[in-house]
């Protein structure tokens, strides 16, 4: 299925009030000319839409924002009104996991062949997966995506999980635009210090290794979310 603009299927409905609807305006509305449908799933009972939209309006905005939107709509059909919710992320996986944490089917809404680039090798195809699957593990910090040559995007997250052994992750996310084949690689940090030292050696062209990470246990209770420290300086490369 190739990408197109987005159907939001809300004819003849309205936002729930004036605040779902001026917030609707402002986050999608404003934007919806720019937006472009990677992948989306309908419930049967058209109560429940989810999508994963690239926004080419980032592209003009601030310098390494991130590019997806996950949409959640979700109607009434007998008062004929809609609430939403939505969150941008830097990769697709992300996305996917934020809209399967609110039921919508993990296979329903994965990209379709020729959307996007393809997995590089199967490390890149098993840590999507897991991200789709436990990303709520973490809470996500900032990210960065470099959408000149060579494309890149990086993602600091952190455990939610305070007893975790390394709580800082960093994901890298490479593309190959001669193949179209993107690699997607997790390395793990005991202190939040440690992480952004290498994010900013990274960005600055140092060439680091990430350091190997295992995946994260599956917890069986939900703790508190913990305060996140001080986002890391925007990355700038040698000559930007």
């Amino acid at each position: 299925m190739p990408t197109h603009p987005p159907d939001f299927r809300l004819d003849g409905y309205s936002a729930v009030n004036d605040h779902a609807d001026d917030q609707f305006w402002q986050h999608i509305g404003t934007e919806e000319d720019q937006l472009t449908v990677l992948a989306e799933h309908h419930t049967s009972d058209d109560q429940h839409s989810f999508y994963v939209l690239h926004n080419g309006a980032v592209t003009w905005g601030i310098p390494g924002e991130p590019q997806l939107v996950a949409l959640h709509l979700k109607r009434d059909t007998s008062t004929r009104t809609f609430q939403f919710d939505h969150a941008a992320f830097a990769l697709p996986a992300m996305a996917q996991s934020w809209l399967t944490a609110r039921s919508c089917p993990e296979e329903q809404i994965l990209l379709p062949d020729g959307t996007g680039t393809t997995p590089a090798d199967q490390a890149t195809r098993t840590l999507e997966q897991r991200l789709r699957r436990d990303g709520d593990h973490f809470a996500l910090l900032t990210s960065y995506t470099y959408d000149t040559e060579p494309l890149e995007t990086t993602v600091l997250l952190r455990a939610l999980d305070e007893k975790a052994p390394l709580p800082f992750r960093i994901l890298l996310e490479e593309i190959d635009t001669q193949s179209w084949t993107h690699t997607l690689r997790e390395g793990g940090f005991a202190t939040f210090e440690a992480a952004t030292q290498w994010w900013e050696a990274h960005w600055s062209g140092e060439g680091i290794p990430l350091p190997t990470a295992s995946p994260a246990a599956r917890r069986t209770t939900t703790p508190g979310v913990p305060a996140p420290p001080a986002r890391p300086a925007p990355p700038r490369r040698p000559g930007h």
